[in-house]
């Protein structure tokens, strides 16, 4: 067999890897996973290999189905699907874990601007599980906040069905006024709106225009009901919105932490198909960069017609940012370029490198319930450029908080207790972080480098700052103001783009950094401090950090600072 759909998929994968192909960081990302998950797939401890056959069946499959709207319906063509939607679908289908031949990928999140093929992909996905999934009683479900976005993937599914008498015939599908269904077996697929209940038991659901969804509701119980399943899907699909405080921000922030390496998760397959932070967003060129079916689906000349009136008319530059380029006009970008800092990671540093050098420890407490944070930043003069090198930073958080049920709290809780498990993170034991650990970690390091200051915050910090002051660790309050941090978070920039900051690839200390962002002093966009976005998103260990580069920038004689730089 020659697997021509999973050839054209392989090759889409490689043009966006090459630059051929104009891609985002996240669709780039996602096509180097596929590539490098191929490459480790005959190794023995690689659990997952690539069944071609299954990838090419789930594509054949869809393609035997007509399109029901627009002039491919009028003139009776059958679905082609195009390099991206191929790349998906083998990706989704082809991908099977060793040890039974089930599927890799359970939940799967696709981001794209309107008119790109959503609803006729969905629709043929939606069919495929009714068909061709092997689950006896297979329940599929096109889920939506609304009557209409319910129907805008079942609608065509239906059509679909009526227009094809063979595939009706073939898997004995009934089709009905609201379902499609299949008495041998008990398998149907249908429209679901709202909170769904607690009695359904999906093979299959399928979650369009997510962002248009206030709570996880729909989402949550679909999910809990797939349990009694050998091998569920959950296909979200949507375009970006404005909501970042819904479940549809929350869950692409979890695939990018996912793409990033910050939280791996096998089971999830994401692909956001969007613009990069510094391009022009009033320039043609990103117009194909976000739209993958650029001139298939959604024409050049329209889009270049609403970028057009968006420049020209303020009123509509945030609806063609959001409907047609992905972006999340009320979503605050990252201070930081998070592929540059892929780029500074060297796994192969390690503290000994460093043995008997100068240190400089920073702390961050925050709260006595949540994350606190200490950093070892040690540098280095390399032809007259100081290179940081953040090595081995210790997180601690209260055993209660790792294992706490507050709901509101369950996205950070998740990380918490897997980096515990991975060993990123230190639980300590009661509801309260015990001070007297840190200490003594401080301590430790000092037998084994020189511990040069201890700068930290001075909020809820007073105890351990007398007692590193007893243990002669130099500890130096530094409040977390524009004054303080603007400097050290310019320079934080510029070693990370220039190529003078190593890590060891910390996913805790990752995910602080992709946290941060930029807030600026009122009428000058030249002095800068760090915040972030939501609660949720800590940042502590990228301050503890600034703080290190602050005291470093400040000792070290070989360039000059002011003596106000550093108010203490």
């Amino acid at each position: 067999m020659s697997f021509e759909n999973v050839k054209k998929a392989d090759k889409y994968a490689k043009d966006i890897i090459s630059g051929k192909i104009p891609a985002c960081r996240f669709v780039v990302k996602a096509c180097e996973r596929y590539i490098k998950d191929l490459s480790q797939q005959n190794n023995k401890e690689f659990p997952y290999k690539f069944d071609k056959q299954k990838a090419e069946n789930a594509c054949k499959f869809i393609q035997y189905l007509p399109h029901t709207k627009g002039e491919w319906a009028m003139k009776r063509q059958n679905i082609k699907l195009e390099p991206w939607q191929l790349f998906t679908i083998s990706n989704v289908f082809g991908w099977v874990r060793k040890s039974d031949g089930l599927r890799k990928y359970r939940q799967v999140y696709t981001e794209i601007p309107r008119k790109n093929g959503k609803s006729a992909i969905s629709a043929g996905v939606g069919l495929y599980m009714l068909c061709l999934d092997g689950e006896f009683g297979a329940e599929v479900y096109s889920g939506a906040t609304t009557e209409k976005q319910a129907w805008e993937v079942f609608r065509p599914a239906r059509l679909m069905c009526k227009k094809t008498d063979l595939l009706c015939s073939t898997f004995g599908i009934e089709v009905n006024a609201s379902n499609l269904s299949r008495p041998s077996d008990g398998s149907r697929f249908e429209p679901l709106i709202g909170n769904p209940g607690d009695g359904s038991s999906p093979s299959c659901a399928i979650v369009d225009e997510y962002h248009e969804h206030k709570d996880d509701d729909l989402y949550t119980t679909m999910l809990t009901g797939m349990g009694a399943r050998r091998q569920p899907l959950m296909w979200i699909i949507t375009t970006a919105g404005f909501n970042i405080e819904g479940p549809c921000y929350d869950k692409r922030r979890e695939v990018i932490e996912m793409i990033n390496g910050i939280m791996p998760n096998d089971e999830l397959f994401g692909l956001i198909y969007t613009i990069d932070e510094n391009d022009d967003w009033t320039s043609p060129d990103v117009l194909q960069k976000a739209n993958p079916n650029f001139n298939v689906s959604v024409y050049g000349d329209y889009l270049l017609s609403q970028q057009q009136q968006a420049i020209n008319n303020p009123r509509f530059t945030n609806k063609f940012k959001t409907k047609h380029l992905n972006v999340w006009v009320s979503a605050k970008e990252s201070f930081f370029n998070m592929v540059s800092w892929a780029n500074c990671e060297d796994k192969s540093l390690t503290l000994e490198d460093f043995q008997g050098e100068e240190v400089t420890v920073g702390l961050d407490m925050a709260r006595k319930l949540d994350m606190n944070s200490l950093v070892r930043l040690f540098y280095r003069v390399i032809d007259g450029k100081r290179h940081y090198y953040c090595i081995s930073p210790s997180f601690f958080v209260p055993e209660d908080t790792v294992f706490s049920t507050d709901t509101a709290q369950k996205r950070v809780v998740d990380k918490y207790q897997k980096w515990v498990v991975s060993g990123h993170l230190t639980a300590t034991d009661g509801a309260e972080v015990d001070y007297r650990e840190i200490l003594e970690t401080i301590k430790d390091i000092n037998k084994e480098y020189k511990v040069i200051s201890c700068p930290i915050d001075p909020h809820g910090a007073i105890a351990i700052s007398h007692e590193l002051a007893d243990e002669g660790l130099n500890p130096i309050s530094i409040t977390q103001n524009y004054t303080n941090l603007s400097d050290p978070m310019k320079e934080l920039e510029a070693a990370i783009e220039s190529g003078r900051f190593h890590h060891d690839g910390n996913p805790i200390m990752t995910w602080c950094i992709g946290n941060v962002v930029g807030k600026y002093a009122a009428g000058n966009d030249d002095i800068v401090r760090p915040v972030k976005e939501i609660p949720e998103n800590k940042i502590d260990g990228a301050v503890a950090l600034m703080m290190c580069i602050g005291r470093i920038m400040l000792n070290d004689e070989s360039d000059f600072f002011p003596d106000e730089f550093l108010i203490l």
